[in-house]
């Protein structure tokens, strides 16, 4: 299994689809990775497939498919129709993924120095493969992030414009993620 450092050098602009309808987009893009944020369990294989007969990587949020439970089941049939890891925001759900060969990055939102410090111990304690810190425009926590960690840290949500991506990795993110999908090419 390749590294996930490896995986998103190659492109360090990850596709955020929040709606089916958006998927297209994702696929035909120059992302090489894409984060499905919606879907459920009746239509995920479908779009897996979609995805992976493009030669790109998948993670699933698990915590936003409908029908999937939030458990080990939930994470083994996700490995089962070929999803490459999972994105959550629940601990147990990292262990899992990392027990049954998938990446597993753990989505963090930081609203306050509580979030920061909470966040920084489960990112300890669970040794996800990568953190998405959320909202991206917090240049600041990520960088106090990326220096207390020695895990790749993502940057998403209000990833507006090219120059949020370029503050994003400025500051230590080896990876932006985005819903704007004029900027799943640059």
């Amino acid at each position: 299994m390749r590294s996930i450092v490896e995986i998103i050098e190659e492109s360090p602009i990850i596709a955020a689809v929040r709606d089916v309808k958006e998927l297209e987009g994702a696929i035909e893009s120059r992302a090489g990775i894409i984060f499905m944020l919606c879907g459920s369990i009746l239509n995920m294989n479908q779009i897996i497939k979609r995805i992976k007969n493009k030669d790109k990587y998948v993670f699933i949020h698990i915590d936003l498919v409908e029908g999937l439970g939030r458990d080990s089941a939930a994470v083994e049939f996700l490995k089962g129709v070929g999803a490459d890891g999972i994105i959550t925001t629940r601990p147990s759900l990292i262990k899992d993924a990392k027990s049954c060969g998938m990446y597993a990055i753990q989505r963090l939102f930081m609203v306050d120095s509580r979030s920061l410090e909470t966040g920084i111990k489960s990112i300890l304690d669970e040794r996800p493969n990568a953190v998405e810190i959320m909202p991206a425009a917090t240049s600041k926590i990520i960088k106090k992030i990326h220096e207390k960690i020695n895990i790749p840290v993502i940057a998403g949500g209000l990833v507006l414009e090219k120059s949020d991506v370029i503050n994003a990795l400025s500051n230590g993110a080896v990876a932006v993620s985005t819903s704007q999908n004029f900027l799943w090419d640059e």
